[in-house]
């Protein structure tokens, strides 16, 4: 029985050890010597795990009694979290080792980051869920805070961490009022406890608690208060891996507890996501257009996306769930780039995150203006990239779940969020001459902007069906919504 359950979780035992080993290894050696070749390492193998996962991985498991479910929506974000990891850990690496930011500690705090994300997904039960929520949580605490010497890196490491133990607090008293009123804490227990139709007051209540907690990891309005702050604050490699990982994870883990747990009372809780989406995708939008520091605009562009994959969610059906992820594989490839990008911003060796530094910077790297305007399109939701094919599917699957209003502020949220974007575009090709900025010294970051650009730039194209995710999406949607 227990070779057939570490069978199972094997990927995340093999991903646990490593770190621990690589923890101990780098502990009684060279210590930061060591940072570099551990990042390669690391993110290298993250990426056969995702091979790995991707190529073996068929129909549904359970392991511990039903704790952890190995399905085929678990392995699409499992992949997508560990191909996202360890793209910002490769990309980021010469960014910090140049700045003597890079301890080893880093590569080994992200694995263990990625762990806890995979473990969440994959949470059949609410006390799996809680453990892996708080490995990734303490690890990403420990990261956002790694400048010591920064006050601003300190001031987003503290903030995170109270917040971070708030909107603990309110998931684990929601988790007890459930667990109180259904008598288990295992989802297929919880479900068969909630019945259909309308849930029973004591189990709504503990689902509107559990919520808020995991609101806050995706950066949900009223629960986004931490976002720009962490973002600004966190060194640009952290803040990259803030906006992709974990906001896979966190929205997957939602769509796990909603749909595996409360399944039969969509009724209850779609009302409240729709909530969420409606205000995140407005304050996101409208806080991001007064915005001059980019990595701030870029937090409230996150809220703004959460939003729009909440809407997906909010739809309560198996194409909203597909939607969803759709939407989150685009956001996740467009960010990776972005961040690329903002990685590449220097002036005389430092470090610059202001919009207008950008200006006239067509003429000195055309390329990369190039690229960075595929991204801001298609974060804009232009047609015809693959942002608004991501924006179109959770706009349908609103509409279809008879949310035609929600759609409807979509698209006028949609519209006013294109505004900051194009303002980017406008300063790389139409600004005033000014300093201008260096020339990136990684060919690094450049390699993956220029992918993720191409990547955005083609999938749309006939015949190629966004890369295969819309078909991945599809059967992931069907394993979570029976």
């Amino acid at each position: 029985m227990i070779q057939a359950d570490l069978n199972i979780i094997l990927p995340e035992l093999v991903l646990s050890l490593f770190a621990m080993a690589a923890l101990i290894f780098a502990v009684y050696t060279s210590k930061d010597k060591l940072a570099v070749p551990l990042i390669w390492l690391t993110a290298g193998l993250m990426a056969v795990l995702a091979a790995w996962i991707g190529i073996t991985g068929n129909g549904t498991k359970e392991a511990f009694g039903g704790m952890f479910i190995d399905d085929g929506f678990a392995r699409f974000a499992k992949i997508t979290i560990l191909l996202a990891a360890g793209s910002v850990l490769v990309m980021g690496q010469e960014f910090m080792s140049r700045r003597n930011m890079l301890k080893f500690e880093y590569p080994i705090l992200v694995a263990l980051s990625a762990v806890g994300m995979m473990m969440m997904v994959s949470a059949g039960d609410l006390m799996a869920l809680y453990m892996g929520l708080e490995l990734q949580s303490l690890s990403l605490y420990v990261v956002a805070a790694m400048r010591r010497d920064s006050v601003r890196s300190t001031e987003a490491g503290l903030k995170y961490f109270v917040l971070g133990a708030l909107s603990s607090g309110l998931l684990l008293y929601g988790a007890s009022m459930v667990y109180g009123y259904a008598g288990t804490t295992l989802f297929s227990g919880i479900i068969d406890a909630a019945g259909e139709g309308q849930a029973p007051i004591g189990l709504l209540l503990g689902l509107i608690f559990v919520m808020a907690g995991l609101a806050f990891k995706v950066s949900a309005v009223p629960f986004h208060m931490w976002t720009p702050d962490v973002y600004e604050g966190a060194p640009t490699p952290v803040t990259a891996f803030f906006a992709t990982a974990p906001k896979m994870a966190a929205m997957a883990l939602l769509a796990r507890v909603l749909h595996d747990a409360f399944g039969g009372v969509t009724g209850d809780w779609t009302q409240v996501l729709a909530l969420l989406s409606l205000l995140s995708m407005f304050l996101g939008a409208v806080a991001a257009i007064g915005q001059t520091n980019i990595k701030r605009l870029m937090a409230f562009s996150s809220i703004a996306h959460m939003g729009f994959a909440l809407m997906g969610l909010a739809a309560g059906t198996a194409f909203g769930v597909q939607a969803m992820l759709i939407y989150m594989a685009i956001y996740v490839t467009m960010n990776v780039g972005t961040f690329a990008f903002i990685l590449s911003m220097e002036r005389d060796g430092q470090p610059v995150t202001d919009i207008a530094s950008l200006n006239q910077y067509a003429k000195a790297a055309p390329g990369k203006a190039l690229a960075m305007l595929v991204l801001l399109f298609s974060l804009a939701g232009v047609p015809p990239l693959v942002g608004f094919f991501g924006k179109f599917y959770v706009l349908r699957a609103a509409y279809e779940s008879g949310l035609a209003w929600l759609a409807i502020a979509g698209v006028v949220a949609s519209v006013i969020g294109a505004f900051y974007y194009l303002r980017i575009v406008y300063f790389m090709y139409f600004g005033e001459e000014g300093e201008g900025l260096d020339k990136g010294r990684s060919p690094v970051p450049a390699v993956f902007l220029m992918a993720s650009a191409v990547v955005i730039g083609v999938a749309w194209f006939p015949g190629l069906n966004l890369l295969g995710i819309e078909g991945m999406a599809q059967a992931a949607a069907a394993a979570l919504v029976n």
